[in-house]
């Protein structure tokens, strides 16, 4: 997929970040949309977008509201929300609410396109996944359970394959402790539990566990694997 078949519904309602946005992204051949408000927004999604970036303080509906009504409509269409700085409960929030990534502002053009990038890599690979994951010296065999560090086999217990596996399943996104203890205990459960196998799992496949290349911590919030190559 070419940035020049790629529309871009930008929903911001300060003008000065949609002109940031507009003039960054049309420079990389994106096609922009734009909504000042939730309403419009709603509206702009009869154009079918393929991503969607959504800043959380609209005037008119509560940012978290509105992404949740985006994704009743749509499931698939990723979406980067932009937010205050030290708001993680609002990030958690908009995470578990289905968005794929987030950004705070204020941000950077390059690391903005490099999350809209990810999140788009993340789509194509829910859509048709592949059966071998690698990113950097890092490859996991989906089906036939191999994880390898260049040619180094990597012997994972059930429990921290699993937890690989869900990361390499949504490799680019940020999974928030919420999600990763209920699709690794199927219940809310202590997530010290979390950080004992995100520990063990780093000392198997980092070669600077204390310095991780891979499985990133997203501090207050969760975990993501770092995206694919």
């Amino acid at each position: 997929m070419s940035a020049a078949s790629i529309k871009v519904l930008v929903i911001d309602d300060e003008p000065p970040i949609r002109k940031l946005l507009r003039m960054g992204l049309s420079t990389q051949g994106y096609e922009i949309l734009e909504a000042s408000n939730g309403k419009i927004a709603l509206e702009k999604l009869a154009e079918e977008p393929a991503l969607i970036i959504l800043d959380l303080g609209l005037p008119d509906i509560q940012g978290h509201e509105l992404l949740r009504t985006i994704r009743a409509r749509n499931e698939s269409v990723p979406i980067v929300v932009l937010s205050s700085r030290g708001d993680e409960a609002g990030k958690v929030q908009a995470l578990d609410l289905g968005a794929d990534d987030y950004l705070t502002k204020p941000f950077g053009m390059d690391e903005l396109l490099a999350r809209l990038r990810a999140a788009l890599r993340h789509q194509l690979q829910v859509q048709g996944e592949r059966p071998v994951f690698r990113t950097g010296d890092l490859s996991v065999d989906l089906v036939r359970r191999i994880v390898k560090i260049g040619d180094r086999d990597v012997k994972l217990s059930p429990k921290e394959y699993d937890l690989l596996r869900v990361l390499v399943q949504h490799a680019g996104k940020v999974l928030t402790h919420r999600f990763l203890l209920k699709e690794l205990w199927d219940e809310l459960t202590d997530a010290q539990y979390l950080r004992v196998y995100v520990r063990q799992l780093r000392q198997k496949i980092e070669a600077d566990p204390e310095r991780p290349q891979y499985v990133l911590t997203e501090t207050g919030i969760g975990y993501r694997l770092k995206a694919g190559d």
